[in-house]
Parts: structure tokens; C-alpha cells; sequence
């Protein structure tokens, strides 16, 4: 079977193509510009694309896979707060257009989403739950959501958070971001005052894989058990590298105020996933051993 990712380039595609691929499915991984993953595979093609782009449609058309993950989109809570047209685009606009291209093929859809679209006020968050962003990227995956809630064949949300380990296109994650300061000796600040849980990033592509393979649909949190505030996090890192820990430095929302608020308690609940799925997550301890196994 054929699955197509958007967004390949990013953090999670290398970690989706490799699982996909193992498990002896043909990939088509599409982003902008040249291909940055290196994987040689006989069942992976890499195909530049704008998901954007009125004639994406022609990579679908030419594949016609049979399940398509929507992995792209605008990330940064504060850059879709200071530019909100833009992150409408990618991330409204954009899940259109590959909802409109993926029912050209029929194909199951899979869309990747955030614990952001929850307002963070009690926490422990089920898939039914009452969905209420408090800022603008978690709006705009609101009505990704809400979108693909509306598509006419098979189609599945993925929701995650805080994703960590190692990135092999380059782009920081909480727990390499960390690793940077400290060995370069400078102060970080970091939250206090949230709860998340973060997910090592195989647990994500390993989750989509099941509902690929399962053919699952509806609403699915793929997530970390461990729940922890970024503070804790920073901390957990500086220990088990041995660094630094006095250079992390414990702040509240009060006194580092960002362009897009965060929610206070996000924790998702993933026992759906784990009883209809088969999905078992790394704890945080060994997603770090994970992460850091390999010299960067």
C-alpha cells in the first residue's frame, strides 16, 4: 500500500517514513524543496510539493495512494500568533486543499494535530472532550480538525505533544534545545507553570503506523504517560547528560510573557489508543537514552 506524507521534511517524516517503510509500505514523502532525508529505499519516493499549490493534485493523481498523512502545517504557537494570515494558509487552507486532493483517491486521511486544541483548564484530556484553543495555532488545528470531520471517506485525527528526540533535519526540540544551552553554558528559561506530556517522536510515527495498518478511524491521542512541565523536562535533561542544571532557570507565564498564550494543563489521555490501537508508549527516562544514544 501507497501512503503520502506532506510536511516529509519536517521533524516527524524521517521517523513515519523509516517506521512505514519497515513495515513494508511504499512511501511517498513530499515537502517543499529538495529532499532532505536521507533514506535510500526501493519502496521511497520523494516528490517536491506545496501542498498549497493548486496542481498538488498531480502527485496524487500520479501515486494515488491509499492513505495520505497530513503532517505539514505551521508549528510555532508564537509565530502563527504574530503572523495569524499565514498560519490560516498552511494550516486551514492547506488541510483543505490535500482533503480535496486525497478524496480525488479516495484515500484514508490522517491528520496530525496538537493538545492545543484544548484550553489547558483541567487537564487529562479524552479524545470526546470539549475542544476550546486559547490561541491562534491552536484555532486553526481546531478547524483542520473540523475539516477532516467533514471528509467524505476514512479519516482519522492524531493528536500529540511536546515531541522530542532527535532531529535529523536539524530543527530544535525542547530536549536537544536544552542540550544546546548548557553545553554551550548559557541560562535557559523555562516554564513552570505547565503540564504536558511529552512523546518521543518513533511513539508518534509508530501510533500513525498502527492506524495505518488497522485501518482505524476517528479521534486518537498519541502521547507520553509521563507528565511533566517543561522545567521538569529541562531538568530531567541536564541530569542524565550530566549538566548543568543551575544555568536552567524556573519562570511562570507572569514573568516570560510570549505572543501566544499556553495553555496551563494539557495532558492527554491515551487509553483509547492503547486498547484499540495496541499503542505503548517510551517512558520519558528511555525516550531520553533514545534521543541521546547517538552522538549528534
Amino acid at each position: 500500500m501507497k501512503v503520502l506524507i506532506t510536511g516529509a521534511n519536517g521533524f516527524l517524516g524521517y521517523y513515519l517514513s523509516q517506521t512505514l517503510l519497515s513495515k513494508n509500505f511504499t512511501v511517498i514523502a513530499t515537502a517543499k524543496g529538495q529532499c532532505r532525508l536521507p533514506i535510500a529505499h526501493k519502496n521511497f519516493v520523494y516528490e517536491e510539493m506545496d501542498f498549497n499549490h493548486p496542481f498538488a493534485y498531480d502527485i496524487f493523481e500520479k501515486h494515488t495512494p491509499e492513505f495520505v498523512v497530513h503532517a505539514g502545517a505551521m508549528t510555532k504557537p508564537d509565530d502563527c500568533e504574530k503572523n495569524q494570515w499565514n498560519a490560516y494558509l498552511v494550516n486551514v487552507e492547506g488541510c483543505l486543499h490535500v482533503l480535496t486532493n486525497a478524496a480525488i483517491c479516495k484515500s484514508h486521511f490522517i491528520l496530525l494535530s496538537t493538545d492545543f486544541v484544548f484550553d489547558g483548564e483541567r487537564g487529562n484530556y479524552k479524545e470526546e472532550d470539549e475542544r476550546n484553543p486559547v490561541n491562534y495555532y491552536g484555532k486553526t488545528k481546531l478547524e483542520a480538525e473540523q475539516a477532516v470531520e467533514e471528509y467524505d471517506f476514512d479519516w482519522a485525527i492524531v493528536r500529540t505533544a511536546l515531541v522530542y528526540g532527535r532531529s535529523i533535519s536539524g530543527r530544535d526540540n525542547i530536549v536537544t534545545l536544552v542540550r544546546k544551552k548548557l553545553e554551550n553554558n548559557e541560562p535557559y528559561q523555562v516554564f513552570t507553570d505547565q503540564l504536558r506530556t511529552p512523546t518521543y517522536v518513533e511513539d508518534v510515527a509508530g501510533g500513525i503506523c498502527l492506524i495505518i495498518e488497522k485501518k482505524a478511524k476517528g479521534v486518537f491521542h498519541v502521547a507520553g504517560e509521563d507528565v511533566l512541565t517543561p522545567y521538569e523536562i529541562a531538568c530531567e535533561v541536564a541530569d542524565y547528560l550530566q549538566l548543568n542544571r543551575q544555568l536552567i532557570i524556573p519562570v511562570t507565564k507572569e514573568i516570560l510573557q510570549q505572543p501566544a498564550i499556553r495553555p496551563t494543563k494539557t495532558q492527554l489521555d491515551i487509553q483509547k489508543a492503547k486498547q484499540l490501537l495496541g499503542f505503548q508508549p517510551t517512558s520519558f527516562k528511555d525516550g531520553l537514552s533514545k534521543t541521546f544514544a547517538t552522538a549528534f
